[in-house]
């Protein structure tokens, strides 16, 4: 990637202000949990694995600017910057999986001393950062064998390197197969109403050099239809026990498309975004923003003034609706109960990381799905 969307600074972390993009490359330096709260609230840093390694960077800068030497006091005086950023956005997940984990090395049994527990949660946010571009590299390798040379490939708002430590989730997936010398054209929905897809999406493909169309969401089913789409993939903020996903508003309706058009429709996303507290999609918190992000666009009114509008973030695709998800481990197929129970338990590691479970790396029949039969 030509980009850093997030860094550890040492005494700050900092962010790429994707609210700026694609007008303007602009990092903000945040030097508190605080401004790490608010540039995850106000999206200047977005997709659910960076907002987990925002997460974890934020506690980890916090923690730094605590001047008590007493453990139990230090502690205590953390608790505040977990409770911010817990509170900073609902549904992405892996914001609570990155601060659990946090937690677990702060909260562990073995005496130390704050000196250690300060380097210790420095080392837990930087291997969050690290094992998550490891993660993105192996979706992409595992989710590569979907596409074919000549492919047309749809995706909604963004989740590629922008939304991750690096590399992206699924735009992993193209990169990897664009590097192995496959040829292929991206159809980039522009994804009302702050076009991740349009500013976003279509910037990183840009930097990249991968061919793309732009087009707006209410295009997507006569593009299924007239220009021969093959594969939608697309990203997750959380994926439920029996696999309903939760991603950018908008995503259900290009999954209800694909299935009419018979076009396999899949998800790519670390195992970190399974939750399997959450039985199906009707227990994912769907947040709801600013009606002004529907009536305005960068300051100015695209609506009449006075008029009411509804601007919930995410949406939730049923899992029958979805062909499989891509993981670091591997292909997961239905049903994906069983599997997702499966994938997120230990597994051994070989040499070059995460082993994958036996037989989710299967492609079965990558074309030919139709839901509705």
């Amino acid at each position: 990637m030509k980009f850093k969307t997030i860094e550890w600074k040492g005494n700050s972390v900092r962010i790429l202000d994707q609210r700026r993009l694609p007008q303007e490359v602009r990092y903000i330096d945040c030097k508190s949990a605080s401004s790490v709260a608010e540039a995850i609230r106000t999206l200047a840093v977005r997709g659910a694995p960076a907002i987990g390694v925002a997460a974890a960077m934020g506690v980890a800068l916090a923690a730094q600017k605590i001047r008590s030497s007493q453990p139990v006091v230090f502690r205590k005086d953390l608790a505040p910057a977990f409770q911010e950023i817990r509170e900073s956005r609902p549904t992405a997940v892996n914001l609570f999986w990155a601060l659990s984990r946090m937690e677990r090395v702060l909260n562990q049994p073995l005496p130390e001393t704050v000196p250690d527990l300060k380097r210790m949660l420095e080392t837990e946010a930087l291997k969050i950062f690290n094992e998550d571009v490891e993660v993105n590299r192996r979706i992409g390798e595992y989710g590569k064998a979907l596409i074919q040379d000549g492919d047309r490939i749809l995706t909604h708002c963004n989740a590629g390197a922008l939304a991750t430590a690096g590399y992206g989730t699924a735009l992993a997936v193209l990169y990897a197969a664009w590097a192995e010398g496959k040829r292929f054209r991206v159809y980039v929905d522009e994804t009302r109403p702050l076009l991740q897809g349009a500013r976003l999406t279509a910037w990183e493909l840009m930097q990249e050099k991968i061919p793309f169309t732009l087009i707006t969401d209410n295009m997507a089913g006569w593009v299924m239809k007239k220009e021969g789409i093959r594969l939608v993939i697309v990203g997750a903020d959380r994926i439920a026990r029996n696999g309903d996903t939760a991603n950018k508003i908008g995503t259900y309706g290009l999954a209800i498309l694909a299935g009419w058009h018979g076009i396999p429709f899949y998800v790519a996303a670390p195992t970190s975004t399974v939750d399997l507290n959450v039985r199906n999609g009707q227990g994912i918190p769907i947040e709801e923003r600013d009606p002004l992000e529907v009536t305005h666009f960068q300051g100015r009114a695209v609506a009449p003034k006075g008029a009411k509008a509804f601007n919930p973030a995410f949406d939730v695709t049923p899992q029958f609706l979805i062909k499989g998800i891509i993981t670091e481990k591997g292909i997961i197929r239905k049903p994906f109960a069983g599997h997702l129970k499966r994938i997120k338990a230990p597994v051994a590691k070989n040499g070059h990381g995460y082993a994958p479970l036996q037989g989710f790396g299967r492609l079965d029949e990558a074309r030919g799905y139709h839901p509705f039969d």
